[in-house]
């Protein structure tokens, strides 16, 4: 599946609970971490997503939230990767940021440049990427 979104996560449907509109979709990476999606009935329904169907979770890197020194139980969104800053690319106005966890799973993120000064980005850095739930565009996989 070729799409513009930077951040793609290939993984299975661990857990899916069904709400009145929206279900709310628990992806698992190969890596192991889980991806926190949600989508509508009729959407999870079309796509027959239940446990074990290969999905992957797309997140534009534009969607994606940048915090340093980050208590994941402090904030509403769902999904939280914590790790180091592995790339750093400033451009005229934003900058262009990879943040790798412990498992490897990488993140990119584009953020303004003033926010990247302000929170000290620099490559090796502790930094997490936070997106919402709501934020997870859902796809087959296969």
């Amino acid at each position: 599946m070729l799409t513009s979104a930077r951040n793609h996560f290939s993984g299975t449907v661990a857990q899916t609970t069904a709400g009145a509109v929206n279900d709310e979709i628990i992806i698992r990476t190969a890596a192991g971490q889980e991806i926190v999606a949600t989508v509508t009935r009729e959407s999870a329904d079309r796509l027959g997503l239940k446990p074990g169907v290969a999905v992957a979770a797309l997140v534009k890197a534009s969607s994606v939230i940048v915090m340093v020194d980050v208590d994941a139980g402090k904030v509403s969104a769902r999904n939280v990767i914590s790790g180091k800053v592995s790339a750093l690319t400033k451009g005229a106005v934003n900058t262009d940021v990879t943040i790798t966890g412990g498992n490897g799973l990488e993140v990119a993120a584009i953020i303004t440049n003033t926010s990247a000064e302000r929170l000290g980005l620099a490559p090796g850095k502790p930094a997490a990427a936070m997106f919402k739930a709501s934020s997870v565009i859902v796809g087959l996989d296969g």
